[in-house]
């Protein structure tokens, strides 16, 4: 079984714009903000449609920094997959991270294997899903995202970045280009699911 696994925010989600004048920048724990990203709804939905199932794996060291709970981050998700569920995309498992080694909530202060570059969350998915990683793919918008699915063992070819929604606004649809890890580099989403299925 193949999957396509999906970093959460700046990918999926607006977390930049969403949190940008709160007093915690870039961590979203308010599900009424949650906003998908142009070409998400889309781009899922063909995947999908072709057979990949869908899988979140979120760092969320928010949690481990005090900024939020665990519940947030469960009413976060559940206000994801809602949004999804309502353009006809189901998500096959969600995995988040709430570890962070510079923390100030002691259970959660730690290097973890589920932490990003680390392909634990990936790993676990695989294992408690069945797929077969050497024909999936993923998707993020940070190196560190890449990093989790090339050590994880997806093949480079399958892996990408999309363009941070504050990054390049304006180069929606604009062909890939490759990132200095080898992955390839794309403006959102559904460009994404564009040369996935292209392959």
């Amino acid at each position: 079984m193949r999957a396509v696994f999906l970093d959460r925010d700046d990918t999926l989600i607006d977390t930049r714009g969403a949190t940008a004048h709160t007093p915690h920048p870039g961590d979203l724990v308010d599900p009424s903000a949650v906003r998908l990203l142009p070409g998400v709804a889309q781009g899922l939905g063909r995947l999908q449609q072709a057979g990949y199932r869908l899988v979140v794996t979120t760092s969320q060291g928010g949690v481990a920094r005090g900024v939020g709970t665990l519940a947030d981050v469960e009413r976060v998700n559940d206000r994801l997959r809602g949004l999804l569920a309502e353009a006809g995309v189901r998500l096959a498992g969600v995995y988040a991270c709430p570890f962070h080694p510079r923390g100030v909530v002691p259970a959660f202060t730690a290097e973890h294997p589920w932490r990003k570059p680390g392909p634990g969350m990936i790993l676990t998915a695989a294992d408690e899903l069945g797929i077969d990683l050497r024909v999936s793919a993923a998707v993020g918008d940070m190196a560190r995202d890449a990093e989790a699915a090339l050590a994880a063992g997806i093949p480079p070819d399958r892996v990408c970045l999309v363009e941070s929604p504050k990054a390049q606004p304006a180069n929606t649809g604009a062909p890939a280009t490759r990132h200095p890890l080898g992955v390839c580099r794309v403006s959102d989403l559904s460009a994404f699911a564009d040369l996935l299925l292209m392959s």
